[in-house]
């Protein structure tokens, strides 16, 4: 709900960058114990990169707590991410105080959200005469402009890019026999009907009035290819870049997480299927370590419950082609980091349509036309005629008398028309929420001074994880050896002639790693646990100092936060 000092931003519209820059800011302002904003860098453009820290800050530092990451509209006109975002942070700082919930997850965790990490690529699909390019606006892999051939983008200037149906009795389409708006293929061995060659709305250079070749787009980087896992080169994955994080906003992204150890659970918003999708992308579920499979299984299972979304794995059923394989930043965070990650696709039309049984990719290579005609029905009684939109004559400059119409994938395929877009949005918060408060979070359980002799003293500190998953998050994370154990620290005063040194321990000590009170998903856990207080650990040290003496200690684990207390020795 809004507040009297901040109107909540409207979410039936798309907002460009100065209006997103503003939006944000405007929350810092009128919630300046919740949320700040930083820029973590600049895209190939020069505009910044907002990020938003969002935690109590009267509860102790961002960086002092365990965390979550979000982030959406890393593809040009995936807009609907943005949303999104904007939607769980509204839903953040108005429940705060409201929402027990939501009041202890922002007095005990931090969440680091990034509503639009591709601004240039945005922008330029919220241009008055917009283009959908995949990503960033930089050219890739090559600068120079094409000489010849279809460059996609609005002919007509009505703010859409369609289709152009141009009759030709060599055509590939036909008219649908029951509704003539409905392009479809012809039958193979078809002959002696009214057919049409269907091409994406553009313009054409150096047209030789007989063929036409459609051309990549210029800027042809994939910002979700440029990740360091998995990276593979232009000819074996598409939009790739140059070299890992070579692209100034994927190497923002990862220089802030790798500076942010506490982050251990993050989901980036993307459109459009209505799925979601876990690790991994290269490799099937036999391949991941059990124990992080069955974490991802109950999570995905609880994102499937909240959402409606149906929860895959990418590898199994969601590959855009069967012999190839699709990596970016799910891959890396849990590969490389062992945090857990999920992508979401926002955003299903085919589910609108009534259309149910149908698998994410493999409908758009062949699907029956009857779903074509559930999608048209859609579009004529729910979206005024303007998903699939009349064909109307034009005169095209270069390929003469044509029609312009067919399907508006921008505003109906890959985002929601404008009333359907809170809607979208308003199913991830709770999820979202559970995952948080399910990150490890380290707490103190009590500290102990016994004097050993009139200036030695015994100081132990007790600390717990008290959150649901262990310290590490992942037997990842273990693996790659990206978490260290339980780290203790006792901050001896830097003035030599205090008199305070250690007899044993050390200024600085590893203690084991902590595990949740998650259920251990094995067959031990049937037979009975015997480590029943894996969740504790205690660090210890004698000291010879005067009686009176303070002394400050402090307890870490990456992912589960930061202890700090203070001793008296007396």
């Amino acid at each position: 709900m809004p507040t009297p000092q901040h109107p909540a931003p409207r979410f039936d519209l798309f907002h460009r960058h100065d209006a997103l820059t503003q939006i944000i800011f405007g929350y810092a302002e009128a919630y300046p114990n919740l949320v700040s904003v930083r820029s973590i860098g600049k895209s190939f453009e020069g505009r910044d990169i907002w990020l938003l820290v969002l935690t109590n800050t009267a509860t102790g530092l961002d960086t002092d707590k365990p965390a979550f990451w979000l982030d959406g509209n890393i593809h040009a006109a995936e807009l609907t991410a943005s949303t999104t975002c904007l939607y769980y942070l509204e839903h953040l700082v108005t429940q705060h105080g409201q929402d027990a919930q939501v009041s202890h997850l922002l007095d005990t965790r931090t969440i680091y959200m990034v509503p639009r990490l591709n601004p240039d690529g945005a922008e330029l699909a919220l241009a008055d005469r917009p283009r959908h390019i995949r990503s960033s606006t930089k050219r890739y892999p090559f600068e120079d402009e094409p000489v010849d051939g279809l460059t996609v983008e609005d002919v007509d200037g009505d703010g859409r890019i369609l289709y152009m149906r141009v009759p030709d009795p060599h055509g590939a389409y036909k008219k649908h026999a029951g509704d003539p708006r409905l392009m479809v293929p012809r039958e193979p061995g078809e002959f002696g009907g009214e057919y049409y060659r269907l091409l994406p709305e553009g313009f054409i250079k150096n047209h030789d009035g007989l063929t036409v070749t459609v051309n990549k787009d210029a800027e042809g980087l994939d910002l979700n290819r440029n990740f360091p896992s998995e990276w593979r080169q232009e000819y074996k994955q598409v939009g790739a870049g140059a070299f890992p994080t070579s692209e100034p906003e994927v190497r923002a992204m990862v220089e802030f997480i790798v500076a942010h150890p506490n982050i251990g659970a993050a989901i980036s918003y993307h459109t459009h299927s209505g799925v979601i999708l876990r690790p991994f992308g290269s490799q099937s579920d036999d391949e991941m370590i059990p124990e992080d499979l069955w974490s991802y299984q109950r999570f995905s299972a609880m994102g499937e419950k909240l959402t409606g979304y149906p929860a895959v794995n990418i590898y199994k059923d969601f590959r855009y082609h069967p012999k190839e394989v699709i990596t970016g930043t799910q891959d890396w965070v849990y590969e490389h980091l062992g945090a857990l990650f999920w992508v979401v696709e926002l955003w299903s039309p085919n589910k609108e349509a009534g259309i149910t049984d149908y698998k994410w990719i493999d409908w758009f290579r062949e699907h029956p036309v009857e779903d074509d005609l559930k999608l048209l029905k859609w579009s004529d009684e729910q979206c005024g005629g303007q998903a699939h939109v009349e064909w109307r004559p034009f005169q095209h400059p270069q390929l003469g008398a044509v029609e312009i119409g067919g399907w508006d994938k921008m505003n109906y395929w890959r985002n929601p028309p404008p009333e359907l877009r809170e809607r979208e949005a308003a199913r991830f918060p709770a999820w979202m929420n559970q995952i948080a408060l399910s990150l490890p979070k380290l707490e103190l359980l009590r500290t102990e001074v016994r004097a050993l002799g009139p200036d030695t003293w015994r100081i132990r500190l007790a600390v717990a994880n008290s959150g649901w998953l262990p310290a590490y998050v992942t037997k990842r994370a273990l693996e790659r050896k990206v978490v260290r154990g339980v780290i203790f620290e006792i901050h001896l005063p830097l003035d030599a002639n205090s008199g305070v040194s250690l007899v044993s321990g050390k200024e600085r000590m590893e203690g084991p790693q902590l595990e949740g009170h998650a259920p251990k998903a094995t067959l031990h856990a049937f037979l009975g646990n015997r480590e029943v207080t894996a969740d504790r650990a205690v660090g210890e040290w004698v000291v010879r100092a005067p009686k009176g003496t303070r002394l400050a200690l402090t307890a870490r684990a990456d992912r589960a936060g930061v202890v700090r207390t203070e001793v008296s020795l007396d």
